[in-house]
């Protein structure tokens, strides 16, 4: 079975169609919602908007593709009161589809899209059957997650302030780069070899507070520390306050698999310092760790197959 995803997020359009037959994702398609330069986001009616625009032009070049069903993500969270107007950009797209082609629409959530699309990378069926933890890291969310069957059942922590992302995108504005600015910020990350130390983190209990993260990558640069400097700070700054929250959540509730999702998980400097310090923690492929349409595909086939 072809499956056809759709998630409109608060940064990019993302299309996909997997065939799960073959374990093969036949079509990918993401696109950045266009910011304004110096800026660091849209309106939600402006993304909104973006997202119409981007969706006609994709759909424009998919014809004659024979699908099962469409799964897209209806907003951000699992929580009952998670809710952001950009999903409904591909809601409609979804429905319309679904109704025209007489194929299902299974609605899931942007973090679970992001689950889902982890598993698939790694490509271990028996994790779908598991309770694990998923850290979902990214422009919106800097969540530590409890998972049953390939579905985000709980938040056990989070950020109180800043959320990860947001600290990594507003160092990469100002630093010239165009939003969203992760992957500026850890190449430049990349080519720092000082060692950073004496990080001075916030985490109580599965929580953690970020916006000093920001306060202190600005007085590094007005002190004249190079850019290369004050990125692999600011993402071992994260990578550090990441390793601790898990610690706290094993040491409580056990040693269980972690995946580790969501665009700022993309970075190699926050993956090689978590990696060191957490045995086991599994990264996916930027392809599938950052926004994108292919875990609520997945998870449109997992539904439909399963009743």
């Amino acid at each position: 079975m072809i499956t056809l995803g759709i998630d409109t997020s608060n940064y990019a359009t993302s299309v996909a169609l997997v065939d799960n037959d073959t374990h093969k994702v036949i079509f990918s398609e993401k696109r950045f919602l266009p910011v304004e330069e110096g800026k660091i986001g849209l309106r939600q009616q402006q993304a909104l908007f973006e997202h119409i625009k981007n969706l006609t032009n994709i759909f424009d070049s998919l014809k004659g593709i024979d699908i099962g069903a469409v799964g897209v993500s209806v907003r951000p969270k699992d929580d009952t009161d998670s809710y952001m107007p950009c999903f409904l950009a591909g809601k409609m797209s979804a429905y319309s589809i679904g109704g025209t082609m007489g194929v299902p629409v299974i609605e899931s959530s942007h973090q679970t899209g992001h689950l889902t699309s982890a598993l698939f990378d790694l490509n271990k069926e028996e994790l779908f059957d598991k309770t694990l933890l998923m850290l979902h890291v990214s422009g919106g969310t800097t969540d530590i997650l409890l998972a049953e069957n390939g579905v985000v059942k709980k938040t056990l922590g989070s950020s109180m302030d800043l959320f990860a992302g947001q600290a990594v995108d507003r160092l990469g504005v100002k630093l010239g780069f165009p939003f969203p600015a992760g992957q500026y910020v850890s190449d430049l990350a990349e080519n720092c070899d000082d060692k950073i130390s004496n990080l001075k983190i916030s985490v109580k209990g599965y929580n953690c507070n970020l916006s000093g993260l920001e306060n202190q990558c600005d007085k590094l640069l007005s002190q004249g520390y190079s850019k290369e400097y004050v990125c692999k700070y600011c993402l071992t700054f994260i990578a550090k306050t990441l390793i601790k929250i898990i610690q706290n959540v094993k040491e409580d509730l056990g040693d269980m698999p972690l995946v580790l999702a969501g665009g700022v998980m993309s970075s190699s400097v926050i993956k090689s310092i978590v990696t060191e310090n957490i045995p086991g923690a599994m990264f996916v492929k930027p392809q599938f760790s950052s926004d994108n349409a292919i875990g609520v595909a997945v998870n449109a086939h997992r539904k439909v197959t399963n009743g």
